[in-house]
């Protein structure tokens, strides 16, 4: 029996991308990048962690979002989705990309310690929670884009995990309206600040702002680390996971040219200033290169690594990956599907017009 192709959820699809063009913002925007080979299965990717979110920070006491969210990957893995169209969607990129369910379990253990008000004391400790609901992410789409080295799923984790470190630095106000701490304490503490305290006060000081300043610069270390992964990606894919980086990695930059004032105010990327690294996105990701030798995997997101290497591994098919298409011929592409849908809506409409004038 041949896979189901993404396609054949056209509903659900569509479903998912408005729900993306509603929230995430700047993946929706790198998103276009992608080949649509790709681009359909990351968008019902996310839609599913995205909406799996919402579910655990919006439940109501009593409630058990983590067993419903368990109970529903149960499903999806065996074929027999809930009738939800995010869980349609993964489904069909479960069943299409043989994607590994312990990243997935990754994912919903990062919710589970939200839910559990974890605390994070060291920096290890933060690295394990971002690899948890992020780092996962990034193995996820490394692995539908093909790569499958470990080298490669590495890279991917890490960015992701250098990316979930920028919110938190972004996030500091947001997260502790919630009650929450992201920042690794004993790092408060040695800056002076006591965090439970702050956490009845929060204010901007130039003690929380060098924290904040130093998960920036571990956030860059990893986002220079993650670059040969993306070169390692195929080439059709690149443009894409860069932009991505580009846009997380200017959060940070943007925050220390505002003062590191992320209690008072958060830090958002101008939509011009996006499309400006779209297009470095575009004109650099050729030029991008893979390590001459690769680092260690960071400790926290190597069992997701090694989680992937055991899982079966399908060596990608000759022919898989496409060339990056011209802009031109892009531009041209998107005309002829405009023009394709506008003759296809006017023939739907044609019969309508003739019963209504019989």
């Amino acid at each position: 029996m041949s896979m189901p192709e993404i396609s054949q959820s056209s509903d659900s699809l569509q479903a998912c991308v408005t729900m993306m063009q509603g929230g995430s913002k700047t993946f929706f925007a790198a998103s276009r990048l992608l080949p649509l080979r790709i681009r359909k299965a990351s968008i019902a990717l996310y839609a599913f962690c995205r909406v799996a979110d919402d579910l655990v920070d919006e439940a109501a006491p009593g409630e058990a979002p983590l067993d419903t969210l368990r109970l529903r990957l149960d499903q999806i893995y065996a074929g027999t989705p809930q009738d939800y169209v995010e869980d349609h969607a993964l489904s069909m990129v479960v069943q299409q990309f043989q994607l590994p369910r312990h990243l997935l379990d990754a994912l919903i253990e990062g919710f589970a310690w939200d839910a559990q008000g974890r605390t994070y004391d060291s920096l290890q400790d933060v690295h394990d929670y971002a690899a948890r609901v992020a780092g996962s992410v990034g193995a996820m789409m490394c692995w539908i884009m093909g790569p499958q080295s470990v080298d490669t799923l590495a890279r991917a984790c890490e960015l992701g995990v250098a990316m979930q470190l920028t919110n938190i630095a972004r996030d500091v106000g947001a997260d502790a309206t919630l009650g929450r701490i992201y920042l690794p304490r004993d790092w408060l503490r040695a800056a002076g600040i006591d965090p439970q305290a702050w956490l009845q006060q929060p204010d901007c000081t130039p003690a929380l702002q060098s924290v904040v300043a130093r998960l920036l610069d571990e956030a860059d270390r990893l986002y220079k680390q993650s670059q040969s992964g993306i070169a390692a990606l195929p080439p059709d894919c690149r443009a894409a996971i860069l932009s991505a980086s580009l846009i997380y990695w200017e959060i940070g930059k943007q925050l220390r040219h505002e003062g590191l004032d992320s209690v008072t105010q958060r830090t958002v990327v101008s939509t011009p200033r996006k499309l400006v690294l779209l297009a470095a996105a575009w004109t650099q990701a050729p030029w991008v290169r893979t390590a001459e030798q690769e680092p260690a995997p960071l400790a926290a997101i190597d069992y997701l690594v090694q989680g992937c290497r055991q899982a079966q591994v399908q060596p990608p098919q000759a022919g898989t990956y496409f060339p990056n298409r011209a802009m031109p011929q892009r531009v041209a592409w998107v005309i002829d599907l405009l023009e394709r849908r506008e003759n296809a809506r006017r023939q739907r409409s044609r019969p309508m017009m003739h019963s209504q004038s019989a």
